[in-house]
């Protein structure tokens, strides 16, 4: 083959794709949450759906598939094919397990490439009423007289529930007890009922629980109070200085998937997470739109995976 062929060839390659990516998508597309229904990441997966059809002109369908601590779904968004009809709505769980889940049948970096993040939003941390402790200071007190008495209830293995609160009990020299759920709303239910003391859960999604007295907020895990509990102090000012834990949404694609698509995407995504009326809804929820081109994503990707490598090691904190 001659070198003069092969320049065509790959020019025509390219053409066809770049053709391609202006007409995606020609088909509906699916867009798989590796976590339970009710929760975060399935709430705004449902938003970004809909604004994504009425943006590009194609169904938008969420497919939720928890369980293994969000390996069983991602695994299958790994095994599709890298044509933009798969996609995964990540969290920080994805960066945690890189380290916590070694023998995941999946790497993040090596098998999937980033298209934009979504937003961000702290987290609170909840008691039943039935807990003596009411605030940070009282917990730790009360946690170093009884260890092991206190529990508190994640969404799983790896999550920012779990992360968060095996971050307190390191920084606050406290043994809780772990109790994962396969998915958040099984804990939260869990907690309103008093079968668990504690949780940590996304702020956007606990706020009206606490407001209706159901629980009760110790402190959220942001290094500033957040503005939709703004008499909840912090975990930072309440007794764990410069402790801090959020959640973080992303979109992903099958490593492999045309630059073209990944490019139309994030524009589609980065516009609607830049909308004022978008930016002023999640406010109100207690989350903040994120924006990036896809390369400055897959670095926060590859940040946030050092970073909690680091914590990980460091605690010595183990999947159960």
């Amino acid at each position: 083959m001659s070198l003069a062929f092969r320049f065509w060839l790959a020019l025509f390659g390219l053409w066809t794709a770049t053709a391609s990516a202006q007409t995606y998508p020609t088909r509906p597309v699916k867009i798989i949450v590796p976590f339970a229904a009710g929760g975060p990441a399935d709430n705004y997966a449902r938003f970004l759906a809909q604004r994504l059809q009425e943006s590009l002109g194609q169904s938008f369908v969420v497919d939720d598939r928890p369980g293994g601590g969000s390996v069983i779904g991602t695994d299958v968004v790994a095994k599709s094919p890298a044509d933009g009809y798969t996609l995964l709505l990540m969290s920080n769980t994805h960066t945690v397990n890189e380290t916590l889940l070694p023998n995941k049948p999946f790497a993040l970096t090596r098998d999937f490439v980033g298209i934009a993040p979504i937003n961000y939003s702290d987290l609170v941390l909840v008691a039943h009423p039935s807990l003596k402790a009411s605030t940070i200071k009282e917990l730790l007190a009360q946690a170093k007289s009884q260890p092991g008495k206190i529990n508190y209830a994640s969404s799983g293995p790896g999550t920012p529930y779990h992360m968060a609160g095996e971050l307190f009990k390191s920084m606050g020299g406290v043994y809780l007890v772990h109790i994962p759920y396969r998915g958040s709303s099984g804990a939260r239910t869990d907690v309103m009922g008093g079968q668990v003391d504690l949780m940590f859960d996304a702020v956007t999604t606990m706020a009206e629980v606490v407001k209706s007295g159901k629980v009760k907020a110790l402190a959220t895990t942001g290094l500033q109070r957040s503005s939709v509990l703004p008499d909840v102090p912090t975990v930072h000012e309440a007794g764990v200085p410069n402790y801090e834990a959020t959640i973080w949404l992303g979109l992903l694609a099958p490593k492999g998937t045309p630059r073209a698509i990944i490019e139309r995407l994030n524009e589609a995504v980065s516009k609607i997470a830049s909308q004022p009326d978008v930016r002023q809804q999640w406010g109100r929820q207690g989350a903040t739109p994120m924006v990036m081109t896809p390369a400055a994503f897959d670095k926060y990707i590859q940040d946030d995976i050092t970073k909690w490598a680091r914590v990980i090691k460091s605690a010595n904190i183990k999947a159960e």
